[in-house]
């Protein structure tokens, strides 16, 4: 280990770029971006189950009431990426991505044993403060294992995983919601606890993936780097031979350093880069609004204005979940090769287009079941890329050694502009049984879909295919 003050030189950053996609890549990606399932499938049964847990056969919960539920767990998820976004950046990424899935499992599994209000808006809470931890530690791994030129495509298909759990939480929904397989009153519970257990196989799946070279060098352990960076190595030629090397990898000189104060981090955003800063706030807080005011009604909307039964919600969802996968997973090379400015402003302003019309649509009644769940999938196949790139883009932007504090504070301070209120705001909408106040809910969600797109053609940064120690110099890196 580097001393304090100690000065080395490195070429770990471009000895992980210039590595070939491989089946290290692949596990990295599927035991990171599993949690994104199991948080999809979770949050989906919430929404699906909307219905049976304020029935009589659950805690007998108004639709204002689920929505405050909603606001409860994204505010969970809030103090959660605060707490361990922190925490991220201070002890590793590995330590903490085993130890924010253990608290999202045990809370999970708790909500399916609350027994009024006020103990599930509790559980949600906690189940928030997991996947709120998982944000930071889980996107800065990614982002600093994959090579640069698959960076943007590789970020945003892992955070659209999202939705194959949602797929798989709206088919499940269909399961414990049909009385003639699980009686009512226990089908919610247990679709909270199985969901819960799964989180056990994650953790073994995380057992083999490192920590990230690049955080291990920035916080004074060149060696430890070095070592990781040759056993990454070692096991990838076992399947395939690393590009032929024509002249030495470019290093780099950095200063050892034990991590960055609080202090730090403020002159990073508010002084070093302010432009980048107002970007991902932008970006953050428009999609937070946007997402969390329509998924966590999206079952209360289809039963109370559509007359969908509870148990048939399910099958509503499972289109709707398919689009905001195919979204990142069609459009997610394109932030590679088009670039990143372009396709943010591109994928946010379509969604906002069409959020805006589709409100429009509703408040006319011209809408059916059928007809509002496609224009929905349509709409969040873009707004599910725009979303995820958002990630991205507070991932990249900022200095290696405050990157999870960075992503957790973004995370954080744009749920709490558009997310927190989206969900009770949307939940007291629905209830009202007015269209011409839902049609100004979605009217608000679209407007700031639109001025996202302004700003990141305003302030946007081409960060496409450059090593993240280009795209914003480390705090630790020698004059």
């Amino acid at each position: 280990m580097a001393q304090p003050g100690e000065a080395f030189t490195t070429d770990v950053p471009a000895r992980l770029d210039r590595l070939p996609f491989s089946r290290f890549h692949w596990l990295v990606v599927a035991a990171l971006g599993v949690t994104w399932i199991l948080d999809g499938l979770e949050v989906t049964l919430v929404g699906s189950l909307a219905p049976a847990i304020s029935g009589t056969a659950g805690l007998r919960l108004t639709e204002a009431q689920i929505g405050l539920a909603g606001s409860a767990y994204v505010l969970g998820a809030v103090v959660g990426a605060l707490l361990f976004g922190r925490l991220t950046d201070r002890f590793g990424r590995r330590k903490l991505f085993t130890i924010t899935v253990l608290v999202y499992g045990a809370a999970t599994v708790a909500s399916g044993f609350s027994w009024d209000l006020w103990s599930f808006l509790l559980f949600r809470f906690l189940t928030g403060a997991g996947i709120g931890g998982e944000y930071g530690a889980i996107n800065s791994a990614i982002q600093e294992l994959v090579p640069a030129r698959r960076r943007g495509y590789t970020d945003l298909a892992v955070n659209g995983t999202f939705w194959v759990g949602a797929a798989l939480g709206a088919l499940g929904s269909v399961v414990v919601l049909d009385p003639n397989i699980i009686p009512q009153a226990w089908g919610w519970r247990l679709a909270f606890v199985v969901g819960g257990l799964l989180a056990i196989i994650v953790v073994f799946l995380r057992r083999f993936v490192p920590e990230s070279p690049r955080w291990l060098m920035t916080h004074g352990r060149p060696e430890e780097a070095e070592r990781v960076v040759r056993e990454i190595e070692r096991g990838i030629e076992r399947h395939c031979a690393l590009p032929a090397l024509f002249e030495p990898l470019p290093k780099v000189k950095l200063i050892s350093r034990r991590g960055a104060s609080w202090s730090e981090v403020f002159v990073s955003l508010a002084l070093t880069h302010p432009k980048r800063t107002t970007l991902g706030l932008v970006l953050m807080a428009a999609q937070a609004f946007c997402y969390n005011a329509i998924f966590f009604t999206y079952a209360l909307m289809l039963t109370r204005f559509y007359g969908i039964a509870p148990q048939n919600v399910g099958w509503f969802i499972l289109p709707f979940a398919l689009g905001n996968f195919a979204g990142p997973l069609v459009l997610g090379r394109f932030f590679d090769s088009i670039g990143r400015k372009r396709m943010i402003a591109a994928t946010y302003a379509a969604s906002g287009i069409l959020l805006c019309l589709t409100g429009w649509l509703f408040a006319q009644n011209l809408l059916t079941a059928q007809t509002q769940t496609l224009a929905w999938t349509v709409i969040f196949f873009f707004a599910s890329a725009a979303a995820s790139a958002a990630y991205l883009t507070v991932g990249e932007l900022f200095p290696l050694e405050t990157r999870a504090v960075t992503i957790s504070l973004f995370y954080a301070i744009g749920t709490l502009l558009g997310g927190v209120a989206g969900p009770a705001l949307f939940g007291a909408l629905v209830q009202s049984g007015e269209r011409s106040q839902i049609f100004a809910g979605y009217l608000l969600g679209g407007g700031l879909m639109l001025a996202a797109a302004g700003v990141a053609l305003v302030f946007g940064v081409k960060a496409e295919r450059r090593p993240l120690e280009m795209v914003a110099r480390p705090l630790s890196m020698a004059d």
